[in-house]
């Protein structure tokens, strides 16, 4: 006996195509900038730019997002003050062969709370665990024109003067971590803001957009943003840079003569 088998509801195979077509898509990050590039003159009194985005979570798990924005990386000189015997004297300088001249994190809760110490440290994500790059020997040399300058990776007093480099930014507005500075507008659309300071530096910026779900990274997006000079100041920056030696003997005779022009004027008053 053959029995009939009525045929399927139309809307239960859409919605079961549907439901196997999402559990199949990987959750994903897409973000743009509202400029790309910042141009920096005479009057430049710092920026603002907006970085938004969206997430596609097909999932029921929630998701965080996390920027992290670094600027080019640069050769950090320190010295901190030492006793000896009533008089206070500079230490022997201390060369961090590259910092971040630019680093900012912006996560929708405290990345505490989104990751664990070890998924952190491996991305580099957070001040914390900022890698700030330094030989791996201690030794003694000659830089900037400054003889014994002590250029070590480790020592006793390592983690003291890295705090140091991450204090002093911070108190400059080049370093900045922000544990709600990440917004959902709306249902997976997000946005962030990034605020350099009259202080940052020029060259190329590199922004990533990490996306967590339950503590782990699902996905990425990555960013480029270039600060550059513009007008004369652009041509007097590569002008010192291009020909150091020349720049140096026209800025002395540039002082000389402003000097001996106001001697003048003040001479005739």
């Amino acid at each position: 006996m053959i029995q009939d088998v009525p045929p399927p509801d139309p809307a239960v195979v859409i919605e079961r195509s549907i439901d196997t077509l999402n559990a199949a898509e990987p959750v994903r990050v897409s973000a743009a900038l509202t400029d790309a590039e910042v141009k920096v003159d005479a009057g430049f009194q710092g920026a603002s730019i907006v970085l938004y985005g969206a997430v596609f979570n097909p999932t029921d798990a929630p998701v965080d997002v996390v920027v992290v924005v670094r600027g080019p990386d640069a050769p950090l000189r320190l010295v901190r003050k030492v006793q000896a015997g009533p008089f206070w004297l500079n230490s022997r300088p201390v060369v961090f062969e590259g910092a971040p001249g630019f680093y900012m994190t912006a996560s929708t809760r405290p990345l505490s709370e989104i990751a664990n110490f070890g998924q952190l440290r491996r991305l580099g994500v957070g001040v914390d665990h900022l890698r700030i790059a330094a030989p791996e020997e201690r030794r003694v040399e000659t830089r900037y024109g400054v003889r014994d300058v002590v250029v070590s990776r480790l020592g006793d007093d390592y983690l003291d003067w890295r705090r140091a480099v991450i204090r002093l930014r911070e108190e400059g507005g080049l370093y900045d971590t922000r544990p709600d500075g990440v917004e959902f507008v709306d249902r997976g659309l997000f946005r962030a803001q990034l605020d350099l300071p009259t202080t940052a530096p020029t060259g190329a910026y590199f922004a990533e957009v990490w996306l967590f779900q339950d503590g782990r990274p699902v996905a990425s997006s990555n960013l480029t943003l270039t600060v550059q000079k513009v007008g004369l100041e652009r041509d007097v920056y590569e002008f010192a840079h291009r020909r150091p030696w020349l720049y140096g003997v026209l800025c002395v005779l540039l002082a000389a003569f402003t000097g001996w022009a106001s001697s003048r004027v003040f001479r005739r008053g």
